[in-house]
C-alpha cells in the first residue's frame, strides 16, 4: 500500500494533504482518492447519524 497514493483531510487546514501533511491528529484518513478525502467531514457525519440509530452503538435505544 506504500505505492499508492493516499490522501488525508486536514480538519485543522480544512483541506486535502498527502502523506507528508499535518500530524495524523488533525486529519482524518488516509482515504484512496482525494475525492473521498474532499468528503471526509460529510462521510463522518454520515457514519455519526447512522450510528445514533444503531442500537449496537447507542445505548438510549436499547430494549429493556
Amino acid at each position: 500500500m506504500a505505492d499508492q497514493p493516499e490522501y488525508w483531510y486536514c480538519i485543522k487546514h480544512s483541506r486535502v494533504e498527502t502523506r507528508d501533511g499535518c500530524p495524523n491528529k488533525d486529519r482524518l484518513g488516509p482515504y484512496a482518492s482525494e475525492a473521498e478525502a474532499a468528503r471526509a467531514i460529510e462521510t463522518a457525519h454520515e457514519k455519526s447519524e447512522a450510528w445514533d440509530h444503531d442500537p449496537r452503538w447507542n445505548d438510549d435505544e436499547l430494549e429493556d
